[in-house]
């Protein structure tokens, strides 16, 4: 396997594909320079080099040393930013906390990374005030002087190799697994994500994702590796996209999660005639739905499949064939293997399973979780547990997961994370959760449901519900089922549940029709 593919060695001959060198020298070279529009705020790299000074200090008052864990629970914003910049220059391990989290997904999350210190903000001081934090110590940002000048930055000696973050992912027939994600991971991620969007010199990409998400957090390197712009907002909001994108000027928007359903969904007099916006990246747009979204929207659509295991990106469309996902990005290799681990014939679909020409493309190891690292990386293959199939042309186009897991508003979630907290309802003998097509996004949540005894009102059960699951975790369709039939290991035969919404209750509207 070579160090470096081409396509590196030739745009970065001197660095090591690492992003301590790149953001530090980044932030020292122009001070003025603007890297991040949020809102009307504008973060210059002179701004972010004090505030990763002062974050520093603070980080050695608190007791923090190089390769301790740090647990982030923010809303997107500009001190949200500093924060990330400074972990990362610091040594410190982020493990970013996904902000629906509630209750039970918090607990497992914050016992199994053992951070240090529980960053959060006030919007989370009501659901984090009961839960059992483990050995970590929730806190909040101190305020920091804004007219401090002489602050300056250090940065200890980061190995390429070394851990950036723990990014959780959703099990699939287990706990949500954490991902070692490097600092060469969180390079190719951002050398990809530039890649993928086409951004150019010039460029000002809209930055809506949470930055608990890969989506979001491989954006902040971006203004280091070209000369583009991060406009960014709190959170995204159809009702003031049109204004924020003509505010910002933005030429590129990432879709996850039924973005581009919701946007197509608003009344066409709410876009406007001519906008900036060149080109949409992301995944998830059916080929039926292509040329429409594209004439609509005024966009050119870019999808890509990925996965946070291989450094977030794997193929890319850049022809703009309807559908398709594309073909390998220049440093990955993508095989399609059938249940016998033979390449898959044209047209059929088989397992993706990615090989790279860099070393430390793919994660390192699942923390804690020996298993399933050996399950995923295989003779230095990873393994993805996704399906697609090939056409004559060599185009991918994705077909879905193998395993029991769910695309929910752009978050994978797991059924067993569910079923484990509707276990705890005392009218409940069993549950099964399954994924149905969504109308808005890639899928709906439909929970079936075996009551021990008499069956519990379904807003009853759904306001139960509420008050412990995250909203992408929330099934939107219930059903309640006579029997299961099981395996013989005593697990539900969920491939038997019917795919359809008949009989179901919806917490968006009535019973379907039988």
């Amino acid at each position: 396997m070579h160090r470096y593919s081409d396509y590196f060695a030739h745009r970065h001959a001197e660095d090591e594909l690492d992003c301590v060198p790149l953001l530090a020298a980044g932030l020292r070279m122009a001070p003025a320079r603007t890297v991040v529009h949020f809102d009307d705020h504008a973060i210059t790299c002179e701004d972010a080099a004090r505030h990763i000074a002062q974050l520093q200090r603070w980080f050695a008052d608190v007791g923090l040393v190089q390769g301790d864990r740090v647990a982030v629970m923010l809303g997107n914003s500009p001190e949200h930013i500093h924060l990330i910049y400074a972990l990362v220059l610091s040594g410190l391990v982020w493990v970013p906390v996904n902000t629906k989290l509630r209750a039970a997904g918090l607990e497992y999350l914050l016992q199994h990374a053992e951070p240090k210190l529980f960053v959060i903000d006030g919007d989370f001081d009501a659901v984090t005030a009961s839960i059992d934090c483990g050995a970590s110590r929730r806190v909040r940002l101190p305020a920091f002087d804004a007219s401090e000048t002489n602050a300056r930055f250090t940065t200890p000696d980061i190995g390429v190799h070394d851990p950036l973050c723990i990014i959780y992912t959703s099990g699939t027939t287990g706990a949500p697994k954490g991902v070692v994600f490097t600092h060469r991971m969180m390079r190719i991620a951002s050398e990809a994500a530039l890649k993928v969007a086409d951004a150019r010199a010039g460029d000002r990409l809209f930055l809506w994702e949470p930055l608990c998400h890969i989506g979001g957090a491989q954006m902040l390197l971006l203004p280091f590796l070209e000369a583009v712009t991060l406009c960014a907002v709190p959170r995204f909001s159809a009702s003031h996209f049109w204004a924020q994108i003509e505010r910002a000027g933005a030429t590129q928007l990432h879709y996850l999660g039924g973005v581009l359903d919701i946007l197509m969904q608003l009344p066409e007099d709410a876009q406007p005639t001519s906008h900036t916006l060149r080109v949409a990246w992301g995944a998830g747009v059916s080929a039926p739905a292509w040329e429409r979204i594209q004439d609509r929207l005024g966009v050119r659509l870019r999808e890509c499949y990925g996965m946070t295991e291989c450094s977030s990106f794997a193929t890319m469309n850049a022809t703009g064939k309807p559908g398709s996902i594309g073909r390998a990005l220049p440093w990955i290799g993508v095989e399609l293997l059938d249940a016998d681990g033979q390449p898959a014939k044209e047209g059929e679909d088989g397992e993706i399973v990615l090989t790279s020409k860099v070393d430390g493309t793919f994660l390192p190891a699942y923390l804690k979780n020996p298993d399933a690292t050996r399950a995923a990386l295989r003779n230095g293959k990873l393994h993805t547990g996704d399906r697609a199939r090939r056409d004559a042309d060599g185009d991918l186009y994705f077909i879905g997961r193998q395993t029991d897991s769910m695309r929910v508003r752009g978050e994978n979630v797991s059924a067993w994370e569910i079923e484990r907290i509707f276990a705890a309802h005392p009218a409940i003998r069993a549950s099964a959760a399954i994924g149905v097509t969504s109308a808005i996004g890639e899928q709906d949540i439909l929970l079936n449901v075996q009551f021990k005894d008499e069956p519990v009102d379904w807003d009853a059960m759904h306001a139960w519900a509420r008050e412990r699951l995250a909203s992408f975790q929330l099934p939107r369709y219930y059903r309640a089922v006579e029997t299961f039939e099981l395996t013989a290991s005593e697990r539900i035969k969920k491939h038997l549940l019917p795919r359809n919404i008949e009989g179901a209750w919806d917490r968006l509207g009535k019973v379907q029709a039988q």
